[in-house]
């Protein structure tokens, strides 16, 4: 599947998916800059993917019996259009299929539901401050993408990385009770990780702790 830009592989996860041992496909290409980013080589689209849709096969033919399952992550991995194709194959091998996204492309996801058996879903932000994490205002996408999966009936968890140097306390707490009106029961707060950000980031970070 020579269209499947894939970044990276880990063959071996604990904590991508609660609950399952799995592999994670990294995805390349995001539409989003959030400012605390910790990969941004994955943003571009443009960038080649650096290993090859065969190679991860042959790992998951290899792994049978020793994991429950194949998480797609980025990146972001609903803009590929091959993803579907990719989720078919692991499906073929007996795997479930695990989905992380920032849910910005409603359509795409929509058309690769029907396969996933779990989703993590990142949700960044309160609706006015999408814009100054990510760079887009992608709230209304995400929503549509959350109400999405919940019609699916897939179980979601929907996770917030928490920035402090756009987020105060008072905004998490906001966004945890819009969530929760939402019908999101499963919302995980992260804590931001300075690792792989920027040096202008890392400064703000310092100061803003």
């Amino acid at each position: 599947m020579s269209s499947l830009a894939v970044a990276g592989l880990t063959p071996l996860s604990t904590c991508d998916w609660p609950g399952q041992l799995v592999a994670t496909v990294f995805l390349q290409g995001c539409p989003l800059a959030c400012t605390y980013c910790h990969n941004p080589a994955l943003i571009d689209p443009r960038t080649p993917g650096s290993v090859g849709w065969d190679e991860v096969l042959d790992l998951l033919g290899r792994r049978r019996g020793l994991l429950d399952g194949v998480v797609f992550s980025g990146g972001e991995p609903t803009r590929q259009h091959a993803l579907r194709d990719a989720m078919v194959d692991v499906r073929a091998l007996g795997y479930r299929v695990g989905l992380h996204t920032a849910g910005t492309y409603p359509n795409r996801l929509a058309h690769v539901l029907d396969l996933v058996d779990w989703v993590g879903l990142d949700i960044k932000a309160v609706p006015r401050l999408y814009q100054a994490q990510t760079g887009v205002d992608a709230w209304a996408k995400a929503v549509a993408s959350l109400r999405l999966v919940q019609r699916a009936g897939v179980p979601v968890q929907v996770r917030t990385t928490v920035d402090p140097t756009v987020q105060t306390p008072t905004d998490v707490d906001e966004l945890t009770a819009i969530l929760a009106g939402l019908g999101v029961d499963d919302h995980v707060l992260q804590e931001v990780r300075p690792d792989g950000t920027t040096a202008a980031y890392r400064e703000a970070l310092s100061d803003a702790r």
